[in-house]
């Protein structure tokens, strides 16, 4: 574990329905601008199980995965985001870059993917099948990407700018556009 690496703790209700039989599904990310591509990848997740608990990067563990400009939003909003979702049971902060040391504390049933990586490139799916859960990888919602939201914003123009623009679109004549 890092020094910067919160310690997080297993919900209560999560383990107890665990030790009871019930399905835990478990999944991870950085889900930084929260999109309908997340909502809709962790429904999937949730109707796979009894309970869906994601494990969040911790805001120096985005940093490392993608770069210092990342993440746009903190990690306890980020959290607060999450568990909001009907379909989210808990949420678990992680300061590792993967949720290897998660993943066998938690000893989910299901461990879940978004469709854009592959069983064999997961570092997890040793640990998955050490503890007997089973891997799966959920189709990639098409249309929904946070670096391509980032990217959309980046390019807006600034609505400082916006007087300006009208201007340039009327030909020169205030108050015209």
């Amino acid at each position: 574990m890092l020094p910067d690496d919160p310690a997080y703790t297993i919900p209560p209700r999560i383990s107890e329905m665990r030790e009871a039989g019930g399905r835990v599904v478990f999944t991870n990310g950085c889900f930084d601008l929260l999109h309908p591509g997340h909502v809709a990848y962790l429904r999937a997740a949730r109707s796979l199980g009894d309970a869906l608990v994601v494990g969040l990067n911790s805001d120096a563990s985005v940093r490392r995965l993608k770069g210092s400009f990342r993440p746009v939003v903190p990690e306890k909003d980020r959290a607060i985001m999450l568990a909001a979702l009907e379909s989210v049971d808990a949420v678990i902060l992680f300061g590792e870059d993967t949720p290897v040391r998660l993943l066998r504390d938690l000893k989910p049933a299901v461990y879940v993917k978004g469709g854009d990586y592959h069983v064999e490139d997961l570092p997890e799916a040793r640990v998955a099948a050490e503890i007997g859960a089973e891997v799966k990888i959920l189709p990639f919602e098409v249309g929904y990407s946070t670096t391509a939201l980032i990217e959309k914003i980046k390019n807006m123009p600034l609505v400082a700018d916006e007087p300006r623009q009208r201007e340039k679109r009327s030909g020169g004549i205030p108050g015209s556009a």
